[in-house]
């Protein structure tokens, strides 16, 4: 399984990739492959600000829907146009194409919560 190390990561199984105060976010491989082919990515909240571990959208798969979390606290700047279109690449690309949301981050404390690649590892 991928779990790059360069990458953060949170027991929700999201991934976030700090740029400073900027975060992208998305989901594991490992969150990707136990929720099956991505049908929709359903995220309403850009430009809401959000405290860490309330629900930024949903994922919905072929046989079920997940919330998606917030890793950190802030305010969602961007979200992925190319998912609407290409839903899949969530399971074609978790670490890549596949992201889903920048955060403009509130709180950099909150980045030490997260785990590295070998906590991650760990958890699973």
């Amino acid at each position: 399984m991928n779990i790059p190390a360069d990458l953060k990561y949170s027991k929700d199984h999201e991934w976030i990739r700090i740029d400073g105060e900027i975060a992208t976010v998305g989901i594991t491989e490992f969150a990707q492959e136990q929720l099956g082919d991505i049908v929709f990515v359903d995220i309403q909240t850009e430009g809401e600000t959000l405290e860490r571990s309330e629900v930024f959208g949903a994922i919905e798969a072929v046989k079920t829907v997940a919330d998606a979390y917030m890793p950190l606290s802030g305010k969602i700047i961007e979200v992925n146009p190319n998912l609407e279109s290409a839903p899949e690449s969530v399971n074609k690309d978790p670490y890549g194409d596949g992201w889903m949301i920048k955060i403009e981050l509130s709180n950099l404390e909150e980045v030490n919560d997260l785990l590295d690649a070998e906590a991650y590892k760990a958890l699973l």
